[in-house]
């Protein structure tokens, strides 16, 4: 498929919000509601937890901000369709980028992965402006598909402003001397959830991750380092949605969680399950998170080591027979095996970033990172530059998420679908001029 012109499904939501504190623009397009999915497949490859390379900058403690749902208003900004403040299928592999991996954080027996992901403060350098300065403008997406499944079991969490912090505060800040460091902005939070054995996990992911996570974060916890605190706040919040799902009847209910936190110089990913985030940076698609599967050298020994076992089942290899992923939330039947440790990516951001691609396996099964992230920035760059018109009015990220998911269907996806596209360069509004 070239281009993303005639798509139009009614089993599709997809939701864009622009936010402008001066102009107040309100352009929303809403159809049937359904919900998500999550990635697949990973290389076999061990990633462990962070110590980052660069300048390590503390993070202060601030007053959360709230946790508005998608589609709510406040007296600054007019959710739509994006969010502008201007006032201050196949197997997963990692492109030849710098990337720098450390030794193992464990909190006991469960470490939490991550790495540092980033180009501008690997040599240690610190920049004169502060890469939040010209970021502070992004857009977003989202569309859902139930397919050829009997039941929708996918769900998304979009919750733009969930926070308020400067780029100082959220950490990474590779320039903390200049004046836009310590002006506060807006922190977003995307999710993607792909449940299994029912909706129930998904649905009690994408409802409550978000808010356990603001407040472990605003927790004085101690931990001078940022990423550090990051990890804590948020392996914390996993646990505590985990909990949540404890219960007799819900023992065989669990869900992946592919989440993103966004600031003006952050992108932070965690991630549990086969789920996946990709960005592009320039033309390169860059891989945020690792897949739980178990052609993961780590994560089997890790199962077998504990006791579990790995039995092939249906031409597919499952944890004791069931599962075909080694991390989700929930699954307590499966427990200890499966666990709820969220692996954690930490990127600075640079002018090269383009959009992020949060989507489930629906996607990812057919389609490789390549093949996404050539397809949705041809269609983002050429929706950009549209005049805005009656017949155009839909915004960029949300248009390419919808045919995201109507390409995946056109390449016989088995699975639901859910993506979520967020652009991350500030849009420009073209008026189409009258004859």
């Amino acid at each position: 498929m070239d281009n993303f012109d005639s798509i139009y499904s009614t089993n599709n939501r997809y939701n864009t919000t622009l936010f402008n504190e001066e102009t107040r623009i309100h352009n929303e397009d809403t159809t049937t509601t359904t919900q998500h999915t999550i990635p697949s497949e990973f290389v076999d490859t061990t990633y462990t937890a962070v110590v980052a390379a660069g300048n390590t900058y503390i993070s202060e403690t601030t007053e959360k901000g709230d946790i508005p749902p998608l589609g709510a208003t406040s007296d600054d900004h007019y959710y739509c369709n994006s969010y502008n403040n201007q006032s201050t299928p196949g197997e997963q592999t990692f492109p030849n980028t710098s990337l720098t991996t450390a030794a193992v954080v464990a909190t006991g027996s469960n470490p939490s992965s991550s790495y540092n992901n980033n180009n501008e403060d690997q040599n240690g350098v610190v920049m004169k402006k502060c890469v939040g300065r010209s970021n502070r403008g992004v857009t977003f997406g989202e569309a859902s598909e139930q397919g050829l499944r009997k039941t929708m079991e996918d769900t998304c969490g979009i919750y733009p402003e969930f926070m308020t912090l400067s780029c100082i505060e959220v950490g990474g800040c590779t320039a903390p001397s200049c004046r836009y460091a310590s002006v506060k902005s807006p922190v977003h939070y995307f999710g993607v959830f792909d449940g299994h054995g029912g909706s129930q996990a998904s649905s009690h992911c994408a409802n409550e991750l978000h808010i356990k996570l603001a407040e472990e974060w605003g927790k004085e916890v101690g931990i001078d380092d940022w990423r550090r605190r990051w990890e804590v706040a948020l392996g914390r919040a996993f646990e505590r949605v985990d909990d949540g799902l404890i219960d007799r009847t819900l023992a065989s209910v669990g869900s992946t969680a592919s989440v993103v936190i966004l600031s003006a110089c952050q992108i932070i990913a965690a991630n549990c399950g086969d789920s996946r985030v990709v960005l592009c940076r320039g033309k390169q698609a860059i891989p945020l998170t690792v897949d739980h599967k178990l052609n993961r050298q780590d994560e089997v020994a890790r199962i077998t080591d504990g006791g579990g076992m790995i039995v092939e089942w249906g031409y597919c290899l499952r944890v004791e027979g069931v599962l075909s992923m080694t991390r989700a939330i929930g699954d307590h039947s499966l427990k200890p095996y499966i666990i709820p440790v969220p692996e954690i990516t930490f990127t600075t951001r640079n002018a090269e970033d383009e959009f992020l691609v949060l989507a489930s396996d629906g996607l990812w099964d057919v389609l490789s990172n390549d093949d996404v992230i050539k397809l949705a920035r041809k269609e983002l760059r050429e929706h950009r530059r549209r005049p805005k018109s009656d017949d155009n009015s839909s915004c960029p990220a949300s248009f390419v998420a919808e045919g995201l998911v109507k390409y995946a269907l056109d390449a016989y996806s088995q699975d639901n679908i859910s993506v979520i596209v967020v652009d991350l360069k500030l849009p420009r509004i073209r008026v189409q001029q009258k004859q």
